[in-house]
């Protein structure tokens, strides 16, 4: 996938260039615009599977991560097709490769991927799965070889784990990690956190990498809410 950023602020476009039968797969509602060699073509996001298999599939993955129910595909029609997205929230895009290393995400991290990047929805452990945000009862885990496009609210940090001691995440802000990380959910402290006045975090233990956004929209959602009208007299 050969892309550009438009800048270096929190509110970038990603301008890809496509060849012609290139194809990869998008956030539906993440087009901004195309240059008219591009087809957009929507599809259950079910891994490949047709039929009732996969709108069962679809549906499955659209009520336990929250994920869209469709899929974009982007097809180029010629060699200078050209197609620009963005994420729904501003803060940083980043690439991660796909590979050798398999990445494990959490809900809204996903934007864009090669055609040959796929992944699966993997079962949490039960006392996490019931109180954490990643996911809920699942996280999603890539397969396949290529180039993946995550986006975070605010800037995204990278840390690196080398095994020796644990690393502790507040859950919302917990964007990707590498899939062979131990992880588990817990409450910060306290009962539900309330000594310091965090909630729930990630502890991850092992070798590999996590990525970290900076800003926390729920958060946002907490301190806008007062100001927004209920619509209730």
């Amino acid at each position: 996938m050969k892309y550009t950023l438009t800048s270096d602020s929190v509110f970038p476009l990603v301008k890809i260039a496509l060849e012609e039968k290139e194809k990869i797969q998008i956030v539906p509602g993440s087009m901004v615009y195309h240059n008219g060699q591009v087809e957009l073509e929507g599809h259950m996001n079910s891994n490949g599977k047709s039929g009732l298999g996969g709108a069962i599939r679809a549906l499955g993955r659209s009520i336990t991560s929250g994920e869209s129910f469709f899929i974009t595909t982007a097809t180029g029609l010629t060699n200078t097709a050209q197609l620009a997205i963005a994420p729904s929230t501003p803060g940083t895009i980043q690439e991660l490769t796909v590979g050798e290393m398999q990445w494990r995400l959490n809900t809204n991290a996903y934007l864009a991927s090669d055609s040959g990047v796929n992944y699966n929805m993997v079962r949490q452990n039960i006392s996490g799965a019931l109180l954490g945000g990643t996911g809920g009862l699942f996280v999603m885990e890539t397969t396949g070889n290529g180039s993946l496009l995550i986006n975070g609210y605010g800037d995204i940090i990278e840390v690196t784990l080398d095994g020796s001691h644990p690393f502790v995440v507040d859950n919302c802000h917990v964007l990707a990690w590498s899939n062979q990380l131990n992880y588990k959910i817990d409450f910060a402290s306290g009962t539900f956190g309330f000594k310091t006045g965090e909630g729930l975090v990630n502890t991850f233990n092992g070798v590999g990498s996590i990525l970290i956004q900076s800003r926390n929209i729920e958060a946002l959602g907490s301190v806008i809410s007062p100001y927004i009208s209920s619509g209730k007299s």
